[in-house]
């Protein structure tokens, strides 16, 4: 195409700015520019979405570029093709030629073809003495090799959001099934908890996926169902650990009546000795409390006593899991502002802001030292940040902090649920905000 040359349309059909902005555009091809005409429609196959063209408008490209006499497009073998209407229409799978014209005109307005209209509106080629073609009116396909390096990376982020659509509706299958599989068993087992509640919440996560979803829908949900998911199993990850507990309990127990010190059978052959040594003990006076212990039977000391009356021991905490941090700023953003700086970076900061908060609420350090000792610091962290989300629905901060913690090692509470109800609350402030 010559340099500044600009063609304008046959007959009634008018021009337009876009038109002109592709003819220039199609002056930009790069010398020795050239591609594979089918390599190069399969990418504008897969970024047809992105192009604005219909599946019939690329019917018509694909009967067009069968009359490119070579495989490559590029400028030195010409980039004008000139079919009459009725070839074009048995290459278009009998296409009628009402349709024909239409589905070209979406071509010239997607920026994919550009007319070269001829005088008399027909398409030819004037060729000289030896058979070359000296001007051609027609069709140029000289856009798709202007436009071939943004066609094939369009082509190549729509595959890419393909197989991502793929893979997130794949792990949202498998969440589904997982909640679905773990909430069955927990019924079948009679592990404890509201699990009605946890059921009515899954139905209505499923009720509020759509039927033709985008990768970023599926996301969403998926964290939503994820977390839903990692509650089950901390719940069912501490019935496994109170049945550990309550076996080692149990073995503990059975130790100590096999080492009953009064038992005859293990005492008996030494029972003269040892009450003569206790005789001598009682009548002498230099005798010291060693002395009486010797002879006296002594209790295996065990964790048990430890925890009862001690600080808890961190191996028999309910064991929950954390969630992550960019989960809990998402549904607590007001813990940021008492972060170091202004700002939490990770969960260092976050359990420092919460001691900041912690004491701005009223929370007394011995419910707080509970609940980190009940539920784990990073948990701990983040029921405060909670509270402070809900500060005005909350009359007793430290009250209902002690109440949370005595029903975490029930079992009988879970952090997921009230995480994402701050999420989805969150979420429609901004909307309303915006």
């Amino acid at each position: 195409m010559e340099s500044g040359y600009v063609t304008t349309p046959f007959g009634r059909r008018p021009m337009s700015l876009g038109m002109l902005a592709s003819q220039q555009l199609a002056e930009t091809i790069e010398p020795g520019m050239k591609r594979s005409k089918w390599k190069l429609f399969r990418a504008i196959c897969e970024a047809r979405p992105a192009l604005g063209v219909t599946d019939r408008a690329l019917t018509v490209l694909d009967a067009l570029l069968t009359f490119y006499p070579d495989d490559e497009i590029s400028e030195e073998k010409g980039l004008i093709v000139f079919p009459s209407n009725a070839q074009l229409s048995l290459r278009a799978r009998g296409m009628t030629p009402a349709t024909l014209r239409r589905h070209l005109a979406v071509l010239v307005e997607a920026g994919l073809i550009l007319r070269k209209d001829s005088p008399n509106g027909k398409r030819y080629a004037r060729r000289d003495r030896a058979g070359a073609i000296g001007e051609a009116f027609g069709f140029s396909v000289a856009p798709l090799l202007a436009r071939a390096v943004e066609i094939e990376s369009l082509a190549a982020q729509a595959v890419a959001d393909r197989e991502l659509l793929r893979v997130t509706r794949e792990r949202l299958t498998l969440c589904r099934r997982d909640i679905s599989k773990l909430i069955a068993a927990a019924l079948e087992e009679g592990v404890s908890g509201d699990w009605e509640g946890i059921s009515a919440m899954f139905r209505a996560l499923l009720a509020r996926i759509p039927r033709v979803a985008t990768a970023e829908d599926l996301a969403l949900h998926l964290d939503e169902m994820g977390l839903l998911r990692a509650e089950i199993v901390n719940m069912l990850e501490r019935r496994i650990k109170t049945k550990k507990i309550d076996a080692n309990e149990s073995q503990i127990e059975h130790h100590k009546q096999n080492s009953n010190p009064d038992s005859t059978y293990e005492l008996e052959p030494s029972f003269e000795t040892k009450q003569g040594e206790k005789a001598a003990a009682d009548n002498d006076p230099n005798a010291g409390p060693s002395d009486e212990r010797r002879l006296k039977p002594q209790k295996p000391s065990g964790g048990m006593s430890n925890r009862a009356g001690g600080a808890a021991d961190p191996g028999a905490g309910p064991g929950l899991k954390s969630f992550p941090l960019g989960l809990v700023l998402q549904a607590c953003p007001s813990i940021l502002d008492y972060g170091p700086g202004g700002s939490i970076g990770n969960w260092r900061d976050l359990m420092s802001a919460a001691v900041v908060v912690r004491s701005m609420l009223g929370v007394s350090p011995s419910a707080y030292e509970e609940a980190c000792s009940g539920m784990g610091p990073e948990n701990a962290a983040t029921v405060i940040a909670c509270i402070l989300e809900r500060g005005g629905h909350i009359n007793s901060p430290g009250g209902y902090l002690r109440d949370l913690t005595r029903r975490t090692e029930r079992g009988e509470f879970a952090i997921g649920p009230m995480l994402m109800a701050l999420v989805r609350a969150n979420g429609l402030t901004a909307r309303h905000a915006s």
